[in-house]
């Protein structure tokens, strides 16, 4: 472990700021984490990642300007932000103080860990989509993760700092999770992608299809079988084996988003609710405080002070 307090300093166009930034290093198997304490406002402070960076706000809030987002997307708490390897973004702090002081951890990942994983996933078997592999697809990823994410976030901070006698074995395992979660929300990504375009390419490509259509219908799992020509024990085998969850857990799940996109765009909670298939704004209140660990009151609050709604 490693503990220093330093001027930093960043850069963007023609202007340099001074960032007092205390930062905290603990190394891992093949991994290291570093938290970082920001003091200061700045804006253009350099970032570039030699292997995968998986960061993650711990207080305040960030501004980051990639090679796709030159306006800045707004980096908060509950939401993961990771870069692939080369990969260099600016940051702006607008409202770090000696106070308030802003706080994030990037959890550092090499190449070849990410590639052992995949390959251990292979073993397992493949997608619907041909081309698939379950290889890293190197993009950044800017998302507000689930509670599961940050659970597991928060135990490998823990795991890291408190230095327990497996703590080698116990990091190894939540990088080998966090990982896994990684290649399979980008797996998934391809999977939906191809099954717009192929939606009777398979029995699964046809159910996904049909759970997409509409997220207000009632889950019938007859119709699912009829669907995919499979038993209900093969269609619930194969299902997870795709996407890692039930049909049920992913209809869910499309619900949750579908919500969460809807409450970004201005629309109320009360209405995200209903037109994403749930009947009882309670109900649907508890579970997407489950989901993304927050309520969809204060979820639609951090979308509009940061100007994320339209």
């Amino acid at each position: 472990m490693s503990s220093d307090k330093v001027p930093f300093i960043g850069q963007r166009r023609d202007s340099r700021t001074l960032l007092v930034e205390n930062k905290l290093t603990f190394a891992g198997p093949e991994t290291e984490l570093s938290i970082y304490d920001t003091y200061r406002d700045a804006v253009g402070v350099g970032l570039d990642a030699e292997q995968l960076l998986y960061c993650g706000m711990v207080s305040g809030k960030k501004l980051m300007h990639d090679t796709y987002h030159r306006e800045g997307e707004w980096f908060l708490p509950h939401e993961s932000y990771v870069m692939p390897p080369g990969e260099y973004v600016e940051i702006d702090f607008p409202d770090a103080s000696e106070l308030m002081p802003t706080t994030c951890l990037t959890i550092e990942i090499s190449r070849e860990r990410i590639e052992s994983i995949a390959e251990k996933m292979r073993t397992f078997g493949t997608l619907a989509d041909p081309e698939h592999d379950w290889a890293y697809q190197p993009r950044i990823i800017h998302t507000h993760h689930t509670q599961a994410t940050q659970h597991l976030l928060e135990r490998l901070v823990a795991l890291f700092v408190q230095g327990e006698p497996d703590k080698e074995i116990m990091v190894d395992l939540g990088i080998s999770e966090l990982v896994t979660r990684l290649l399979r929300e980008q797996g998934r990504e391809v999977l939906l992608s191809y099954c717009h375009k192929h939606p009777d390419a398979s029995g699964i490509t046809a159910v996904i299809g049909y759970l997409q259509q509409d997220l207000s219908q009632a889950m019938d799992i007859d119709e699912l079988c009829r669907k995919a020509c499979m038993s209900r024990s093969r269609l619930y085998v194969e299902f997870k084996k795709q996407l890692g969850c039930t049909p049920g857990e992913f209809q869910q799940q499309m619900r949750m988003k579908s919500a969460a996109a809807a409450i970004s765009n201005g629309k109320s909670v009360t209405d995200a609710c209903y037109s994403s298939g749930f009947n009882d704004l309670s109900h649907f209140s508890r579970r997407f405080s489950a989901f993304y660990g927050c309520s969809p009151t204060a979820y639609r609050k951090q979308k509009v002070i940061t100007g994320q709604n339209s």
